[in-house]
């Protein structure tokens, strides 16, 4: 049986004191966020997720979906809970009022995401690409697609989909071979085959729209020769409302190891019609806004399933009981006690709330920063926002779900071998929290894109938006008692950050396999860096609610408990991935391929 109530009291806690959204009603834009309203919507979320989405979770990975006659078939309940949830509004959340959105802040709804993830994985992919494709349509369609097609999708009765893998190729897009031939009316027969499309075919919405990428016939090669259509399923009446069937079929779907109630299609396009998404052979740029959303909701998956794989384990923890405390007997009215009195279940415990609390609050921060790119009257601001996002976003996507994933194993490893069945859920997570590090670029490829792309960038530019404000706020910190225990292994895991920062940089000029090398060991210290920040921040904002007298002191103490752990238990980590990463590609690269 899966656990899960929606951890209002800390995204509360993230929202109004951790980054602040006091200051939103003065941003144009988000006149209406209040911190009443942030509550009201979290509440709501909160029970809709508990009340109908988590009872389906068990039953629909155990039913799957379903191929018949072309027609997936969702697991009995989705159809209803999806109109349910669109009816309630939750697919316009962070859409534009022009399209008929709501235009809440990303800030709060990356909250929502992280609870229909937890709650329902699966379900949650569905509404998320559609949010993702309908970020594309509006930064690089046409006017004329926006108005057909945005208004649909955004109240939920239109969904939409991202159609990039084929079977030869993964994510070296450049060999994709599906081709689009201009006809004479504006449009374009988009002809090829998909793999891995996730929602590409399912039961849930009138039509399903899917951005595809595909060649011109004049296209140059490799990825400078890719453009970007909209094609879909059901060609729009001049009403609005679903017409002809387009020539695009799902051939199949894939059987998997998790996600099971969310279809992942192989798609046929027959010579569908299509329409271009912005300038021809520039079919990249316009994804990469889809998909850099993606990643960004992904990473808020791992969480997602982090935080319900540590509910769970905290409640076998509490009720099993073996073996008595090494402290002596703590419930001498019990046959024996509950093991989470033992260090080494301690030890899980805490390291699966360390980890999903600070992946909360670094996804608010990062979320703010959305908000501001979007809003702030500032063009400066703007800027620094773009550019702290651009580097954070295969930092969320990567960190947060490999500790997704772990969270989930050592969820599994306190219930034991009661874990490794599948009466009590937390296989499932296991299973469904994996694909996470795959999908939407490898969590490899997140890394060279971190050392590749964002770390060079702009002679560096990028990363003075995460290192600039990170050393103000730990020379600010030394000062305070309160504090010192905290600042002094964050200030030396960040100087590790800066040097091999620095080595790689340097390395990587004469020889680029030493930044591939690194890449990996140096996206997870980058973000253990990050997540000591946010812990430093949250001891401070703890320890001044304490001074003022706050009405739930226990939440705090905890705060700081969960800070001083992860200083001093998994932050120590940085130092072997420093060592890691400054030996260089030599241990790496050297065997020949033969010895393999």
């Amino acid at each position: 049986m899966h656990v899960y109530h929606a951890p209002i009291r800390d995204m509360r806690f993230v929202l109004q004191e951790l980054i602040g959204i006091s200051d939103y009603p003065d941003i144009p834009g988000l006149e209406e966020v209040s911190p009443d309203l942030a509550d009201a919507i979290l509440e709501e979320a909160g029970r809709f997720c508990t009340d109908v989405l988590l009872p389906l979770n068990a039953p629909g990975d155990e039913e799957g979906c379903v191929l018949e006659n072309g027609v997936v078939r969702t697991p009995k309940g989705f159809k209803e809970a999806y109109k349910a949830f669109a009816e309630a509004g939750w697919t316009a959340m962070a859409s534009d009022p022009e399209w008929g959105g709501q235009g809440l802040p990303e800030s709060i709804n990356k909250l929502v995401e992280e609870m229909s993830c937890a709650a329902n994985l699966s379900f949650g992919l569905y509404p998320g690409l559609t949010h993702g494709a309908y970020q594309a349509i509006v930064d690089h369609a046409s006017e004329d697609l926006k108005q057909t097609y945005l208004p649909k999708m955004v109240e939920g009765t239109w969904s939409g989909t991202m159609c990039l893998t084929e079977a030869h190729c993964g994510t070296d897009l450049g060999l994709l071979r599906t081709r689009a031939e201009p006809q004479a009316d504006g449009s374009y027969k988009v002809t090829g085959s998909k793999i891995f499309i996730s929602a590409g075919e399912h039961d849930l919405t009138e039509n399903i729209i899917h951005l595809v990428l595909a060649r011109l016939p004049d296209a140059p090669k490799g990825v400078k020769g890719i453009s970007l259509f909209l094609v879909p399923k059901f060609l729009p009446n001049a009403d609005g409302t679903p017409g002809q069937r387009n020539g695009v079929t799902c051939s199949g779907i894939e059987h998997k190891m998790g996600i099971k109630a969310s279809a992942t299609c192989q798609m046929s396009f027959d010579e569908a019609t299509g329409w271009l998404v912005g300038e021809p052979h520039k079919g990249m740029r316009a994804m990469f806004t889809m998909m850099n959303s993606e990643r960004l909701s992904v990473g808020i998956q791992g969480l997602g399933a982090g935080e319900a794989a540590y509910q769970g384990a905290v409640a076998y923890a509490k009720e099993r009981l073996q073996g008595r405390s090494l402290a002596g007997t703590k419930h001498p009215d019990k046959p024996a006690d509950p093991i989470i009195v033992h260090p080494d279940v301690r030890r899980m415990l805490m390291t699966m709330r360390a980890n999903t609390e600070g992946c909360r609050a670094l996804g608010g921060w990062v979320a703010r920063n959305l908000d501001m790119m979007k809003h702030h009257p500032d063009p400066d601001k703007r800027k620094e926002a773009e550019d702290f996002t651009a580097l954070m976003t295969p930092i969320v996507k990567a960190l947060f779900t490999d500790l997704g994933f772990e969270t989930a194993s050592i969820g599994m490893q306190v219930y034991g071998g009661h874990g490794f069945i599948r009466d009590h859920g937390m296989e499932q997570y296991v299973r469904d929290s994996r694909i996470s590090m795959i999908y939407e670029g490898t969590n490899g490829i997140q890394a060279l894109d971190l050392v590749g792309r964002k770390m060079p960038a702009h002679m560096g530019r990028y990363l003075r938006a995460f290192f600039h404000p990170v050393l103000e706020e730990i020379d600010a910190a030394v000062d305070d008692d309160r504090l010192s225990d905290l600042v002094q292994p964050l200030s030396k895991a960040f100087g590790g950050l800066q040097l091999c920062t620095a080595e790689i940089a340097q390395k990587s000029l004469k020889d680029p396999e030493e930044a591939g090398a690194a890449a990996t060991e140096y996206l997870r210290l980058f973000g253990l860096v990050a997540l000591g920040v946010m812990w430093l921040r949250s001891a401070k904002v703890a320890h001044e609610a304490l001074d003022k007298g706050a009405e739930d002191p226990e939440f705090y103490k905890a705060k700081l408990v969960t800070a001083d752990f992860y200083m001093t238990r998994i932050l120590p980590q940085a130092a072997g991935l420093v060592a890691a990463i400054r030996s260089g590609k030599s241990a790496m690269m050297a065997l020949d391929e033969m010895a393999f």
